[in-house]
């Protein structure tokens, strides 16, 4: 006696976990591509903040808001927010500081200027 089977076919069996796998797959892949974008924005956005913590913090310095040596003072404060001087300059009561930043092997770098309104200076 032979058996026959009613109903659906077989053949489709393990196809929903091989789509199951290949949309894990393509988000694995979408993330691995996104993320090193989305850390780098992130870093040059905390470069960003340390210039310019760290220019305020000299230009207070400079203008005896607070004791201590400006570029000393902008060093320390750049540390703090995860980055590291590369150029520091005061001009008048004008402190401009550069910073850099490393992420994912990418040193990123931001400037920033900080003084008195309307002082007239090398910046640009």
């Amino acid at each position: 006696m032979s058996r026959h089977r009613c109903g659906p076919a077989r053949g489709n069996d393990g196809a929903a976990s091989v789509l199951a796998i290949g949309i894990v797959g393509a988000v694995v892949a979408l993330t691995a591509m996104v993320v090193p974008i989305v850390s780098t924005f992130v870093a040059s956005q905390r470069a960003a903040n340390a210039a310019d913590a760290a220019a305020l913090a000299a230009a207070d310095a400079v203008s005896g808001a607070v004791p201590g040596i400006p570029c000393e003072l902008a060093a320390q404060v750049a540390a703090r927010n995860g980055a590291t001087v590369a150029a520091c300059e005061v001009d008048g009561p004008v402190a401009t500081v550069d910073v850099v930043v490393s992420s994912l092997g990418f040193r990123l770098g931001a400037a920033a200027r900080a003084g008195p309104p309307g002082w007239e200076s090398g910046w640009e």
